[in-house]
């Protein structure tokens, strides 16, 4: 696995505030939150952006990210006002880190554009 911030805390050589795992997802709060809500959910495997996934190939996992997002939002308390999912893609979509990762946003009014 790469050497990205997130590969160490797939590998536990940092700490962060999980709040869900399985074979194949880890989730965490993210450490500058922009709303009450904002988890970064993301694959175990490393996909360096949105441009790398391959659709027959990651489908599932990606389908297993959203579950995982819906799961979070109902334990989080704001499925039922909603929420907001957002994949960033290189550095003009705002990606700083190049591990794929989906953010989960919730707890307030979203606003829009988003910027």
């Amino acid at each position: 696995m790469g050497n990205t911030i997130f590969s160490k805390i797939i590998n536990r050589e940092i700490p962060a505030d999980i709040v869900y795992e399985n074979e194949n997802i880890l989730a965490f709060r993210d450490i500058n939150p922009q709303a009450p809500v904002h988890i970064l959910i993301i694959p175990k495997i490393e996909i360096p952006t949105v441009r790398d996934i391959n659709g027959k190939e990651h489908g599932p996992l990606l389908g297993e990210m959203i579950d995982v997002a819906n799961e979070l939002a109902k334990k989080e308390g704001i499925s039922e006002n909603g929420f907001r999912l957002v994949f960033n893609c290189g550095k003009h979509g705002g990606q700083e880190v190049y591990h794929l990762h989906m953010h989960l946003l919730g707890g307030r009014q979203m606003k829009w554009p988003p910027g």
